[in-house]
């Protein structure tokens, strides 16, 4: 019989498999040999056995962020952060931050809320005065979107006149001169390829703290939804200096317009990946975001925006879908909008029995009529959501731009959580990182709640569609997994899984919701042993 790498048990542990029960889980090359009791288990000790006993903590299946960008985000978290801050403090910090620019230095920022511009129209101008001849360019909180001030558009050599593969645009006034408003990746990549550089050393070190930090709050892998130019490189240095903290399953983008070319590049990267880290699916767009009047709508929203893909022609996106599809590739496709989750769900089950081959999803998902609530399920497509973007982006009075623009009825639809999982269907749960914070205990607790956890004077948003703490938790565990058809490796604490962990000090079942986001993690554990920054198990 095998003996035991490790014996790991706790006072409680929640497997989240029906089928097994016990506080000890035996470990042997990374997998979980078996569950059960001390007692139980007890023949599987052998004379190297490592016993880790965790007291009075609760153990549950390794927390899995189901989309994040943590290479990608990077390049979006460059600069000031500018969460949530009003117009005032906004101006302040780019004030002194051009005042100490040095020369050929830009000034950047990101989270810039898109409530700031109600009432003024968006635009980079109103920051000319100063900001002067240093070049701005600040990243919108959708990430979809981006501002820049008039030099920022002169070092680019941006004229209003750019024409794109998609509906990406550059926004310009009545006299066509461009605003300082990007609208879509390609739009703001004219910037980004302008901006100074930065080094690779610099990367690394910021790639390997938010890792860290990902695994300090208990998540054990993440689905990071690009694979950008530097990713390979970057995860290859870490893993020379040792094993990751966070085991990342990478899916490439596919923007609007792809050509063939770059569809089977994406598929040739399938499979390439080292010691916890893999290149596994791709990722489409079928719109963008409702802030900016990108996500494409049934009806145009109250501006009269909303009404195409970001694909300019949408059967492009349906072919390129089916070139993955009938290679057996996972597929993750962006969809905000009514119109844009119904033509994804269209698509796919014109594939017919073909997309069962592989785990398909959509993402975000944040306004949808019932009709298109029970198809996720009918289709086996998951939906993997952030409801922590309505709790933060969005007021129970509708006042702000996200509720105005979609207009009453269908901002009331808002990410439809507990319907969609009364319905049957898969929910996986995740913060889009650096669009929120990755926080996986202050999601859940959101997703309880429907309003910020740390804010009880807040009023929650559509509370109808609270989860349970289980399912939240599912969410992050057993559901994600689904999500990405890696259900027979992950997602619960079941014999033949990875010894993926995540251990904290009060059970997150049963905590009041206000508490989730101060119950301490005590272990993330990978393989059968604690990660960087906590004890060596």
């Amino acid at each position: 019989m095998n003996t035991a790498d490790a014996l790991i048990s706790a006072a409680t542990v929640h497997t989240l498999d029906p089928a097994t029960r016990g506080d000890t889980i035996a470990v042997r090359d990374g997998r979980i040999l078996g569950v059960g009791t001390r007692a139980e288990l007890e023949a599987l000790r052998g004379p190297g056995t490592r016993e880790v006993d965790y007291g009075a903590a609760v153990i549950t299946p390794g927390l899995n962020d189901s989309h994040t960008h943590v290479v990608f985000g990077l390049e979006m978290t460059r600069g000031s952060d500018l969460t949530d801050l009003p117009m005032r403090e906004v101006r302040q910090r780019l004030l002194a931050a051009a005042q100490d620019a040095a020369p050929d230095a830009w000034v950047q920022g990101w989270g810039l809320d898109p409530n700031l511009f109600t009432g003024i129209g968006f635009g980079g101008r109103v920051f000319d005065e100063i900001t002067g001849s240093v070049p701005m360019f600040l990243r919108m909180r959708d990430g979809h979107s981006a501002i820049v001030n008039t030099a920022a558009l002169d070092a680019a050599g941006i004229t209003g006149r750019e024409t794109f593969a998609d509906e990406s645009r550059v926004d310009v006034d009545v006299d066509g001169r461009p605003t300082g408003y990007l609208v879509e990746l390609a739009a703001i990549d004219l910037v980004v390829r302008a901006l100074p550089g930065e080094s690779g050393a610099e990367r690394r070190d910021r790639f390997r703290d938010v890792l860290r930090g990902m695994a300090a709050r208990g998540i054990a892998s993440t689905h990071v939804m690009d694979f950008a130019d530097d990713s390979r490189a970057l995860v290859e240095a870490l893993e020379q200096d040792g094993d990751l903290p966070v085991r990342l399953r990478f899916s490439p983008m596919v923007l609007g317009g792809a050509s063939m070319d770059e569809l089977a590049s994406v598929a040739a990267l399938q499979g390439v990946g080292g010691r916890r880290w893999g290149v596994h699916g791709v990722k489409f767009f079928i719109d963008g975001t409702i802030d900016n009047g990108s996500a494409w709508l049934e009806r145009p929203d109250a501006y009269g925006q909303g009404t195409t893909s970001v694909w300019s022609d949408p059967t492009a996106y349906a072919a390129a879908l089916g070139y993955f599809v009938e290679r057996g590739i996972p597929t993750a496709t962006h969809a905000i909008g009514d119109r844009g989750v119904a033509y994804v769900l269209d698509a796919l089950e014109a594939m017919g029995e073909a997309r069962r081959r592989t785990a398909h999803r959509i993402e975000h998902i944040e306004t949808i009529p019932d009709d298109l609530v029970t198809r996720f399920h009918a289709l086996g497509v998951a939906a993997s959501m952030q409801p922590i973007h309505g709790t933060h982006h969005t007021r129970a009075d509708r006042t702000d731009n996200w509720s105005v623009r979609l207009g009453t009825e269908r901002a009331a639809r808002g990410w439809r959580c507990r319907d969609i999982r009364n319905a049957g269907g898969i929910l996986a749960l995740g913060s889009d990182w650096p669009i929120t914070p990755y926080d996986p205990l202050a999601m859940m607790a959101d997703s309880i709640l429907r309003r910020p956890a740390l804010r009880p004077d807040v009023d929650p948003v559509q509370p109808e569609q609270a989860l349970t703490a289980l399912m939240a938790l599912e969410g992050y565990t057993s559901h994600a997994a689904a999500a990405a058809g890696l259900t027979d490796v992950t997602g619960t604490i079941s014999a033949g899984k990875r010894a993926d962990l995540t251990v904290f000090a009060e059970d997150p079942l049963i905590a009041r919701p206000e508490d989730l986001v101060h119950i301490p993690v005590i272990g993330t554990v990978l393989d059968g042993r604690a990660v960087a920054a906590f004890p060596q198990a």
